[in-house]
Parts: C-alpha cells; structure tokens; sequence
C-alpha cells in the first residue's frame, strides 16, 4: 500500500474519475472546490482520499474494504502537515458525525454536530475564545435581537434595518462580517458600523471571526449568482444552526433581522433557511428595503456609484458617517 501521494485532478483524468467514483460510493457531493487532493492507492486503484479548499479539510473518503487500515488518519495527518507548511494555522473539517474520534485524537475540537455532519477545528483562535469574547460583551435584558451583515459599505439601508430592530428590542447585537473576501476590509466595515450606530444606546457590535457566514461555514455567500443553489441551501442551513444552537444561547437572542431581499438567489435561500431552522425559538422578522426615489437602496448601487463618482446618489445612499469615513479614505473624491 502506497503512501499518500497528491492527485492533479484538473490534470488527470483517471485520477479523477476514480476520485469522483470514491467520493460517489461513500454518499460525498463532487461539485465542492478544492485546490489540493491527495489519495492513497492499492494495485493502481484509489482506496482513501482526502482534500482541502482554504483551511477547509473535506471530501474524505475511505473505500468500505479499507475502513479498518486507519488510511484516513494518514490522509489527514497529510494534509494538516501540508497546511501548516503553507502557515495554515486555523484548520476545521466537515466531517461523518462517526469519524469524531479519528478527528479528537488528532487535536480537532467540536464545534457543532448535526445528524449528518460534524465541524470541528484545530488551532486558535477557537470557538471557545469567540465564546468568551461573546459573554464578555453580553448585556442583561430579555427581549435581544440579533442582524448580522456584511455593510459593504454600510448604507442607510443598513442603518434603517438595524434603527428599525432596535426601536422594537431591548438590546441588539450587530455581527459584522470577519472574512476578507468584500471590496471593504473588515476592519473598515466594522468602523462603519460603529459610526453609523453610535447614536443608538441599546446597539453592540461585534465581529463573526469564522463562525458566521464565513469562508468556513457558508462560502457560497461569497459567490452569490456564481453559487449552486442546492449547495447554498445546505450551507445557509448549517450556519443557521450553528446560530441558533451555539451563538445565539450565549446572548439570549430570541429575534433576528434581516432585510428583504429581492436581488440575490443565494441570500433568499439564507433567509428560508433562516426561518426554517429558528422556528420556534428564533423569530425572523423580515423588513422591507428602505427605498429613495423609488430606488430601493444597496450595497451594490453604492459600489457602482463610487466607480463612478456619483456624488448625489452616495449622498442619497449613505449615512453621512460613512460618506465621510469614504471621503477620508479618498474612495469618495469630491
């Protein structure tokens, strides 16, 4: 039996094949990306296979003749060796809920469990300190609400949902996107928030690090129109859960916000998602889009204007906290 050795998908025909059989026999999807794959193989045929996309290990599969040769030990302890020579230090898997303990040995810690599947991560900083930091900045009341947003930039849109929440709340609690992955850093989206909200006494922000609509739990936000919608849907119900079980308990969150959404497939299959799941301990309550000039207001319409240096319409867009957080920054030129 060979030792792992890595497999050119995009390259190898016959090796792909046998890849996407395997997975097929073991019940695993074979649309999910990944960027490096690695196998292990008896007499020419592939009998364990493993991949990672990011810091995501997934697509693990061990042939059922196999399944008593501890061959996925080996694949993952290939494949963290791999991410840690490539300064991944933060790995977590998606996983069988069986393949737990294989997982526990090797330093991975549990994050959430579904009847169908296991996420756990290796490495800090963990869900346990997101945890803390959570309780850190909780505050007494009984009627806590929760939006969660990605403000890219924070328009009044934005601020109109989260003026509308907190008109109808004790206390709420602003989860502003972590993931690199918009035109806006995090670190200046979060500014904007904060700007655009510090005129509201009962409003905490506070980041999502990777444990909500991040590149770990729910990638295909990122892609939008790009993303399967059936993979989607089973993202956004995951992350949902991951809310409702592990985020939203620490904070006694009974309400989430979140705008109507009539432009992206992927962010509606989030909200029937949404609803679906947090019935009947989580309320979502859906508010309509704040329209100017019968123009309803988004993050989209603003990119496009700052591309173009549309003044009037940026200023019909924006808070002025952000129009001039923009203007600081020179991406607003007057």
């Amino acid at each position: 039996m060979e030792n792992p050795k890595r497999l050119w998908l995009a390259q190898d025909k016959k090796a792909w094949q046998q890849w996407r059989a395997l997975l097929e026999k073991t019940g695993l999807r074979t649309d999910e990306p990944v960027e490096y794959t690695v196998g292990i193989y008896e007499q020419g045929q592939l009998i364990a296979t493993g991949s990672y996309q990011g810091k995501i290990i997934k697509c693990l599969a061990v042939c059922k003749n196999y399944q008593s040769e501890n061959l996925l030990t080996s694949i993952i302890t290939h494949l963290v060796e791999r991410l840690r020579a490539v300064d991944q230090n933060h790995l977590f898997v998606y996983t069988k809920p069986e393949n737990q303990a294989i997982f526990h040995s090797l330093g991975f810690q549990e994050i959430l469990t579904t009847q169908t599947i296991s996420f756990m991560e290796l490495g800090a900083p963990s869900f346990n300190q997101y945890e803390a930091y959570l309780r850190s900045r909780k505050k007494e009341g009984q009627n806590q609400s929760a939006i969660v947003m990605n403000a890219n930039p924070f328009t009044k849109g934005h601020q109109y949902l989260i003026e509308t929440a907190a008109a109808e709340s004790e206390q709420v609690y602003v989860f502003v996107l972590s993931e690199e992955r918009s035109e806006f850093s995090a670190r200046d989206r979060l500014e904007m928030v904060k700007m655009g909200v510090a005129h509201l006494k009962n409003v905490v922000v506070l980041t999502t690090n990777e444990y909500l609509v991040s590149s770990a739990v729910f990638p295909a936000y990122f892609l939008k129109e790009r993303a399967p919608l059936e993979l989607a849907q089973l993202q956004a119900t995951f992350d949902a859960q991951l809310f409702k079980q592990k985020i939203a308990p620490i904070l006694m969150i009974k309400r989430r916000y979140v705008g109507e959404e009539p432009f992206s497939p992927v962010t509606n299959k989030y909200n029937e998602a949404m609803k679906a799941v947090f019935y009947p301990e989580i309320t979502l309550t859906i508010i309509p889009r704040l329209q100017v000039d019968d123009s309803i207001i988004s993050a989209t319409k603003v990119r496009e204007a700052i591309q173009k240096n549309d003044l009037p319409l940026l200023k019909k867009f924006l808070p002025e906290t952000t129009y001039m957080y923009l203007h600081k920054l020179k991406i607003i030129k007057e």
